[in-house]
């Protein structure tokens, strides 16, 4: 049983991608095998829109040759997949953006019979992440919820979705414009908040790991 977890963060060692590792570790915890793959350093784009995969009997993983390439074969065949971003301009990083483009459109289909041409269900999650206070996060939301109506539409099952607001933005705020923040509040949720969201990750992979065994089992 493999559990891939993506991480759509510019960043390889803070926020997103510290939930991303507990979640992972959590899967561990119940015998999954894991892997922690981050786009930044890969070189890719979104959708060409060259509609290879919407051809009669075409296979159905994006013709696309390039970085990003060797990774949509591990997420098809994985047994379930945890996305990860920050949130940038209320919706996830362009990069992960690309990322789902490029995976979940070739099982997108233009017919009445069905909606996905993916094979089985797949248990997916999404980690987000974002600076803004826990009282915007509702706005946050709107613009994050066409992601994860895809996975449902077209893995057949809704994704689990966990998200970290106020994150700690800086090593030291002393170098940045910050007016807008309470550093007590960032602080409070650093040292207090952000450690039981780390635990809230080991258990959201850990019950994603389980549903991957449930399904494996038939």
């Amino acid at each position: 049983m493999k559990i891939i977890a993506i991480n759509g963060s510019p960043r390889k060692n803070w926020n997103t991608a510290a939930l991303l590792k507990c979640a992972l570790e959590g899967a561990a915890s119940v015998g999954a095998e894991t892997e922690l793959i981050h786009l930044y350093p890969l070189n890719f784009k979104g959708c060409a829109s060259c509609f290879s995969c919407k051809r009669i009997g075409a296979v159905r993983v994006c013709a696309l040759r390039d970085d990003l390439a060797p990774v949509l074969e591990k997420l098809g065949s994985a047994d379930a997949v945890i996305f990860g971003s920050p949130v940038y301009l209320m919706s996830v990083t362009s990069e992960l953006k690309a990322c789902l483009e490029r995976f979940v459109y070739p099982y997108i289909t233009y017919m009445k019979e069905k909606a996905s041409h993916f094979p089985r269900m797949l248990p997916t999650a999404f980690i987000y992440t974002s600076g803004a206070p826990q009282g915007l996060i509702e706005q946050v939301r709107a613009g994050l919820n066409p992601c994860e109506g895809l996975m449902d539409r077209v893995f057949y099952e809704k994704p689990e979705a966990l998200f970290s607001y106020n994150t700690w933005q800086f090593q030291d705020y002393d170098k940045y414009e910050h007016s807008a923040f309470d550093l007590g509040d960032k602080a409070k949720q650093k040292d207090e908040q952000f450690p039981r969201d780390c635990e809230a990750a080991r258990q959201l992979g850990a019950r994603l790991a389980q549903r991957a065994k449930e399904l494996a089992a038939g």
